[in-house]
């Protein structure tokens, strides 16, 4: 469920439908950043749930049959003496299938982790797909849009999580676990206005606003201008980003029949 392409109303209904269901957590450390080049060095995988809490959970390291570099080392704990006389990939993560497979999967930056499950997976020759997934990076931006940073070391120290040492694959796994539990109650207990108000507070791009407004992505930038909607500087991506909250009311103001007479206005101007 990619959230910038729904409005606040939607996404409110959604978490709290799907809060009922089964979660599976996944977190991985790996030898670097790209699923089809690096390996993976430690899973852990949990199941849990808003009503029983955490069921099942198994974590293993895995011998990526390559150098651990010293970064990651350094970055992970996990140096080469400990991996070197454990199982490699294929004996150790077919036995993952099974929970991987059920559930919502879900992971803090869910496409790195996804990343390296599908490639891990197609080199023994099984074409890796959940049927449902979450990625509690997005959920945090919807509800946590006011904190500096949405890194998982940096929510654990936000809410005071007591899971030991971050950056292993059990620690964070029970972590991403602890934050999705903790958001998705606030969901479901909170008054709609409350959390339709939070998730106003989400940054936008001029392609998730082109989605949500149904325009042709060259109308939008003059649209948004001219109504004077509040925007900020990404430093990381170097885009305009625009609060969904104002473009949302700009829906509201403009109607569908006003959308199409502004198209008109800016395809062809006086």
């Amino acid at each position: 469920m990619k959230s910038t392409t729904m409005t606040s109303v939607e996404i409110l209904a959604y978490y709290r439908q799907i809060s009922t269901e089964v979660f599976t957590v996944v977190d991985l450390e790996t030898t670097g950043g790209l699923g089809s080049r690096d390996r993976i060095i430690e899973i852990s995988v949990l199941q849990a749930t808003l009503k029983g809490g955490i069921q099942h959970l198994l974590t293993d390291l895995i011998n990526p049959q390559i150098q651990i570099p010293q970064q990651i080392v350094r970055f992970t704990g996990i140096s080469q003496p400990m991996v070197e006389n454990v199982a490699s990939s294929d004996k150790i993560l077919p036995n993952y299938l099974p929970l991987l497979q059920t559930g919502i999967l879900t992971a803090h930056n869910f496409k790195f982790d996804y990343s390296f499950l599908q490639a891990e997976y197609s080199r023994f020759g099984i074409d890796f797909k959940p049927h449902a997934q979450l990625c509690t990076v997005e959920l945090s931006r919807l509800l946590l849009s006011h904190l500096p940073s949405r890194s998982l070391p940096n929510l654990v120290k936000y809410y005071g999580f007591n899971v030991g040492k971050s950056h292993r694959a059990e620690s964070d796994a029970i972590a991403c676990w602890l934050l999705l539990e903790k958001l998705l109650i606030q969901i479901q207990t909170s008054d709609d206005a409350e959390i339709l108000n939070l998730i106003g507070q989400q940054w936008l791009s001029l392609k998730d606003i082109a989605i949500i407004l149904q325009l042709p992505l060259s109308n939008v930038e003059s649209l948004l201008a001219n109504a004077a909607i509040k925007s900020r500087l990404s430093n990381y991506r170097q885009i305009k980003l625009y609060q969904r909250g104002s473009v949302e009311k700009l829906v509201e103001e403009i109607g569908q029949e006003s959308k199409k007479e502004i198209t008109e206005q800016l395809l062809f101007p006086l």
